[in-house]
């Protein structure tokens, strides 16, 4: 089937985040999607109301509401990880919040889709600690999906997915070709034409590191991502203050229009 009205919603990865930059805007996976949508149907309408930072619980809260206002066909839900890597995790409020989302979109009439997370101790080593959680939070959110028809994207056991090139450089956001390759896992999970599984093969190899590479990598990485992000949640602080969502409401890709800036910030 084609689909007329897409919604998504989410956090900076819906956003776009390792795509783009504050600069020329983020072009992200949902983004992408909405393109391959539009080559099925040009009269495509889109919205993006994903903010970086927020909760599962936010974003119920704040982007919900309207996401069911634009009355979508399609929609797609990432929400999670901001809760997982965050003190006080409570997996079973947060896929509750989630399990709200599903419910609501799908009674709607919305065709739902959502996503398992990645091991994330496989991406940043010093992240490990955090794995129970994610197994837990991804146990929960396959169990909700089914329970509401939900098509899931179940990124966690694809060995490729924790590789180096999936990500940028903060170890948080998926690069250019990690955002293409999911808007195509979500493109090839809608049967849309023009989709395969290729988004499914592994990457080419890639040469280990030496020691001494590895340990400058890792360093600049704390120095320049973690020692912020830990600054910021000291003050209370979440990347996401003052921002609004790029793309608010549901607009014309306009054969094929590559506008990603929107309102954000």
């Amino acid at each position: 089937m084609t689909y007329s009205r897409y919604v998504a919603l989410g956090d900076s990865q819906t956003e776009g985040l390792g795509d783009g930059d504050d600069v020329r805007g983020h072009r992200g996976w949902a983004h992408r999607l909405a393109e391959h949508l539009s080559r099925a149907n040009p009269e495509l309408l889109y919205a993006n109301l994903a903010v970086r930072g927020r909760q599962a619980s936010q974003i119920r809260d704040e982007q919900l509401p309207v996401a069911l206002e634009l009355r979508p066909d399609l929609a797609t839900v990432m929400a999670g990880m901001n809760d997982v890597i965050r003190s006080g995790f409570d997996a079973a409020a947060v896929v509750d919040a989630v399990e709200d989302m599903f419910a609501a979109l799908t009674g709607a009439g919305a065709h739902v889709v959502t996503v398992t997370f990645p091991d994330i101790g496989k991406i940043a080593p010093l992240a490990r600690p955090l794995v129970p959680r994610l197994l837990d939070y991804n146990s929960r959110v396959r169990e909700a999906a089914a329970r509401h028809g939900v098509t899931l994207i179940d990124t966690y056991p694809l060995p490729y997915i924790t590789d180096a090139r999936m990500w940028s450089v903060d170890r948080l956001h998926a690069s250019p070709e990690g955002h293409t390759r999911f808007a195509a896992a979500v493109a090839h999970a809608l049967e849309l034409p023009d989709s395969d599984d290729t988004w499914m093969a592994p990457l080419p190899p890639l040469a280990a590191p030496s020691a001494w590479r590895a340990a400058a990598t890792e360093a600049r990485w704390l120095a320049t991502f973690l020692g912020p992000w830990l600054a910021r949640r000291l003050r209370g602080r979440s990347s996401g203050d003052g921002r609004t969502a790029k793309r608010p409401l549901l607009t014309p890709m306009i054969g094929g229009d590559q506008s990603i800036s929107g309102t954000s910030g």
